[in-house]
């Protein structure tokens, strides 16, 4: 049985209904705690419920919680998905 690394993409490159594991994101202390205070950290499992066109907000699901972030911070969140 061989095992196989998952792709890489931002949050905002995923699928709607695509669920991944959070292993990174970039940016300074101010986002990671923004994003710590959401429960977004590496480790995280995050399942992407919708996003808008273009530049909108992403929802998504963190455990039992639904939350929109903007395009800008989904775009630096950085999950492994497969």
């Amino acid at each position: 049985m061989t095992m196989h690394q998952g792709r890489q993409l931002t949050l905002r490159q995923m699928e709607i209904g695509q669920t991944g594991t959070v292993i990174g994101i970039l940016g300074g202390r101010g986002l990671m705690r923004r994003l710590e205070a959401l429960d977004i950290r590496p480790g995280k499992k995050v399942t992407k419920v919708s996003s808008t066109l273009f530049r909108g907000p992403v929802t998504l699901r963190v455990d039992n919680a639904q939350l929109a972030i903007g395009f800008g911070m989904a775009n630096r969140i950085i999950v492994e998905v497969g």
